[in-house]
């Protein structure tokens, strides 16, 4: 269910609640600033949603990510419990912060558990979230009757039409990391990475990074200060990126670096494996169960600049290292997250929470 959309996508699969207004709102004079006109109450998203399922009645609710969809749903229900018992609600929860650290935080917790007392199925895409979830007051048989698995954030990956997209192994390419987090959140740093550029420096010139999503100033403070000019003059700075601009990065590519304080299992490591670029990523215990240290990538802690700097030179020194693993990780990629594999099961996932949901209402 799409909330609100900047440009219409109404189709026979989706409908939007709200559309793009399509005329500016019309001038204010001075005296109305002063004494306003009366305006009728306004309707909140929460009202928006109610009506939508009332009128609509799915068969599904699902909810992608804790914060801020589930959330939205959460208060929904609370607000308007009449949309309590149509459709099954159905939570994704993501790999990172969404509950890995915020079942931690005082805020969030309560409303965690109060999602999973209510909600009727579960998908994560680790197997960590799904025992965090039970812990949490998840029934078990919400992860499994039906249930999905483990299923990757995007919807499995096109890995056929991303392995056509590249010819020249790792060692071929130009010398060039692709950074995708060059920022600051509770589940990844940039210092550290900055200071393991530095370290690395003289052991993999000539080398350029490319440092994606650098949209906060303090990480950008910090890259002029510390960064010596040389540095600077290798390194390409881009704010936000959309998927397909990343994705064509790719494959011009040798090393993708990723660390990470927390993740589930991670998209910018699934793409690079599927486009061929080496990942560097940390070793979490979502990430370890599901590839090997120099079989498909290098660990190092996201928190530990001598390893991410170890790691570097590994990856832009040994060719036989990057070039082996861009042969393992076509193969190993299409065994965590084929998405014609993921496409046939979430269907199918679909058609058994339709039949549940159809027999409840019949009873």
């Amino acid at each position: 269910m799409t909330i609100a959309a900047p440009s219409p996508i109404d189709s026979a699969y989706r409908k939007t609640l709200t559309s793009a207004p399509t005329a500016p709102p019309p001038r204010r004079s001075l005296f109305s600033w002063i004494r306003p006109a009366p305006t009728a109450p306004a309707v909140t998203i929460e009202r928006l949603l109610a009506d939508a399922i009332m009128q609509w009645k799915p068969d599904v609710v699902h909810t992608l990510g804790l914060d801020a969809a589930t959330y939205l749903m959460e208060r929904t229900r609370q607000l308007h419990p009449e949309i309590v018992g149509i459709g099954r609600w159905v939570v994704q929860v993501r790999g990172g912060p969404d509950l890995a650290l915020h079942q931690y935080d005082p805020v969030h917790r309560p409303k965690i558990e109060s999602i999973f007392a209510q909600c009727d199925h579960l998908i994560a895409d680790n197997p960590i979230n799904y025992e965090d979830a039970v812990k949490l007051g998840l029934a078990a048989e919400k992860t499994c009757s039906p249930g999905l698995g483990v299923v990757s954030g995007p919807g499995g990956i096109d890995v056929q039409g991303l392995r056509s997209r590249w010819s020249l192994l790792p060692s071929q390419r130009p010398r060039t990391i692709l950074w995708p987090k060059t920022y600051e959140t509770i589940s990844s740093k940039a210092l550290p990475v900055l200071e393991a550029i530095r370290l690395a420096w003289d052991r993999i010139a000539p080398v350029t990074f490319e440092m994606l999503w650098l949209v906060q100033s303090d990480v950008r403070i910090w890259f002029e200060k510390s960064m010596p000019d040389h540095i600077k003059a290798s390194c390409n700075l881009y704010g936000r990126l959309d998927r397909e601009q990343v994705l064509a990065m790719l494959p011009s590519a040798r090393v993708m670096l990723a660390p990470s304080l927390t993740d589930g299992i991670p998209n910018s490591m699934m793409e690079a494996m599927a486009l061929g670029a080496f990942p560097i990523v940390s070793p979490l215990d979502t990430i370890t169960p599901v590839v090997k240290n120099e079989e498909n990538v290098l660990f190092a802690r996201n928190l530990y600049p001598e390893e991410i700097a170890d790691a570097l030179v590994r990856a832009m020194q040994d060719d036989a290292l990057v070039d082996r693993a861009a042969a393992n990780n076509v193969i190993r990629v299409d065994e965590l997250a084929n998405r014609d594999r993921v496409r046939i099961a979430v269907i199918d996932y679909y058609k058994q929470l339709t039949a549940l949901q159809r027999q409840t209402r019949a009873a």
